[in-house]
């Protein structure tokens, strides 16, 4: 089993499959840059100092969702605070409360390595460092070439001595590799420039905003959350000279109020958006009308909601309805308007805490007056005197030019993959194994448990795919929008249904999958006692799925065979080919994932439904 990219999302779905796996399973967790190990571009140790803090609150940085305080818990009770600085070296960490973004790294580290310990017999991970190139299909599984590659001796994995790549062959590959970073073209000229930051969550960029004078002046291109990282950062160190945001759009995020907490509300069908698509004004006209009547909705029906977050209420409570209607817009159209209001959606469905965003607010404010938002269009970026660069912007009002001791491009990511950097990813597209996503042009082409799309919309079983990689397919099939499409929220649950399907294949002898869409119909017309029977079979299931401990997935294991053994025999789908055990845990296993993922609820209240309730729990 190999997951290419051992950050976030790869990091999240070697922890599932470690507490998955019931039979013998090499795991292979293969990184190309090791500092990014267990945090990705978005959390490594590198490019975080300890100003740096999660937008959202900490209490949302759980890498579990049926535990909603896991992190918070492990950064009060487990996390090795010798080298901390003051604030955090005494900091009491709350759910609604900011935690520093750098110790993420070590929580999921902490996690994948009781993962490890406590996985079944026979059930290895092995981290190992290289790049994977290249893959092709051989049946049953994928020859992966890797460059680079070095694995501690032992694992089976031969170690890099030559320039030549090697080969190895994975039963099932998890493609994992994050966030895409696209070559901005207003830069061109200045990517090597000493006054130019490309990437701001790097070591390289961090010393820069770090050894800045503080009288100089910054211009940042962007005005989403990770802009506001940059000009935190210069903020807190004491910066004096201006700061320009300069944003296309003009968006500016809004602050979480204190004690804010996720939750999800029902809303009524916005019907209009269900209607044919005529033109983009007139659809505009009509997604202004829906969202007006939803907010007004929403502060009249729940008025203990802060008026900060009622956006955000309203984009939770629209994504199960805009599958159906993004499905009536055409494609071209679909893709103009995701490029002219993506940032805008993005602040709709999340905002900033305020550790993040007071800091700025008051520098916004006239009568502080050193960080002012710039509405307009970065044309180009050219080198002047003394070191400096030109800043040229396109605005409604007309064009204007800024001057800038130091310009920062804010991280901006590549969603197409036709562009994308990393040569595994033109092999890949260039042999029809994956294919950009048709509809969004945002991401590549899966099915609904996550395995690419062929050419002839044939799933390569063999492959999976989480996190950025499925941004277009979460928009059209679940509705999601801005960050929301491959956050940690997404990742969370894209790593349980990939890990879960990776071991289901992988241990099954039968595939049961073609005949799931009747399998599930014949549970819902089960009788109240046969029916009883099988949800406490499902919810031993979901607790084997969440348990920690190897010894007490064991137990749980040993009872669910127990459950399933006394229920009725399910229809024989084909005479003589399906034993009656192996079809019920595959009912229950399906239905067992789709409650632990299941995204109309907030992650406390599943707690609640799946019956894992804890003293916080009841307490919140």
């Amino acid at each position: 089993m190999l997951i290419v990219g051992a950050g976030l999302a790869g990091t999240a779905t070697a922890i599932r499959l470690l507490c998955f796996a019931r039979r013998p399973l090499e795991i292979v967790l293969l990184e190309r840059r090791s500092e990014y190990r267990s945090a990705g571009v978005a959390y490594h140790r590198d490019g975080n100092p300890w100003g740096h803090v999660f937008n959202i609150q900490a209490g949302r940085m759980s890498v579990f969702r049926e535990d909603v305080l896991d992190f918070v818990r492990w950064a009060n009770d487990e996390a090795d605070r010798s080298d901390w600085p003051a604030p955090w070296a005494e900091f009491e960490f709350v759910e609604q409360g900011p935690a520093p973004r750098r110790i993420f790294q070590d929580y999921l580290m902490d996690r994948l390595a009781r993962a490890r310990r406590e996985a079944c017999s026979g059930v290895v991970l092995v981290e190992a460092d290289g790049e994977a190139i290249d893959m092709e299909l051989r049946s049953p599984g994928v020859e992966v070439t890797v460059r680079h590659l070095s694995a501690p001796q032992g694992s089976g994995l031969p170690a890099w001595e030559s320039p030549e790549p090697a080969v190895i062959f994975a039963d099932h590959v998890v493609l994992a590799t994050g966030l895409e970073l696209r070559e901005p073209p207003f830069a061109a000229e200045v990517l090597a420039h000493a006054s130019f930051v490309r990437n701001p969550f790097s070591a390289a960029g961090v010393s820069k905003l770090d050894g800045l004078s503080p009288e100089a002046t910054v211009a940042i291109v962007g005005s989403t959350l990770s802009a506001y990282d940059s000009a935190g950062l210069l903020l807190r160190q004491g910066h004096t000279g201006r700061i320009y945001l300069i944003s296309k759009t003009g968006t500016i995020f809004r602050t979480y109020p204190r004690g804010h907490e996720h939750e999800v509300v029902k809303l009524p069908c916005p019907r209009s958006l269900m209607e044919p698509y005529r033109n983009r004004e007139e659809f505009l006209a009509r997604v202004r009308a829906e969202w007006a009547s939803a907010c007004a909705a929403i502060s009249r029906e729940y008025p203990g909601i802060d008026p900060a977050v009622v956006a955000e209420r309203v984009a939770k409570a629209w994504e199960p309805h805009l599958p159906e209607a993004i499905g009536q817009i055409p494609s071209s159209e679909l893709r103009g308007l995701l490029d002219e209001f993506s940032t805008a959606m993005a602040s709709f469905r999340v905002g900033a805490v305020e550790h993040t965003m007071a800091i700025i607010e008051r520098a916004m404010h006239p009568a502080d007056g050193r960080v002012h938002l710039v509405v307009g269009n970065v044309e180009r970026i050219t080198p002047t005197g003394a070191g400096r660069l030109a800043v040229s912007v396109t605005a409604p009002q007309g064009k204007r030019t800024l001057d800038a001791d130091l310009v920062v491009s804010n991280f901006s990511r590549e969603w197409d993959y036709r562009r994308a950097s990393q040569p595994l990813w033109a092999n890949l597209l260039r042999r029809g194994i994956a294919v950009p996503h048709e509809r969004t042009g945002r991401g590549v082409e899966v099915d609904e448990r996550g395995a690419l799309l062929d050419l002839r919309g044939t799933p390569v079983t063999p492959i999976s795919a989480i996190g950025p990689l499925r941004e277009g397919d979460e928009m059209v099939r679940n509705g999601r929008i801005g960050a929301f499409t491959f956050n940690l929220a997404a990742i969370k649950n894209q790593s349980i249904v990939v890990a879960a399907r990776v071991v289901e294949e992988l241990e099954s002898q039968e595939d049961l999958t073609p005949f799931r869409d009747q399998l599930q119909r014949y549970v819902s017309n089960m009788k109240d006692a046969a029916l009883a029977k099988f949800q406490d079979a499902v919810n031993l299931e979901v607790r084997r799925l969440v348990a920690n401990s190897r010894k007490e997935r064991e137990l749980l294991a040993s009872r669910l065979t127990v459950s399933i053994r006394s229920m009725d025999e399910p229809p024989i789908l084909s005479p003589g080919a399906f034993r009656h055990d192996r079809v019920t845990r595959a009912l229950v296993h399906w239905t067992a994932v789709e409650r632990l993922t299941d995204v109309t609820v907030t992650p406390r209240q599943l707690r609640r439904q799946l019956g894992i309730v804890n003293t916080e729990d009841l307490e919140g």
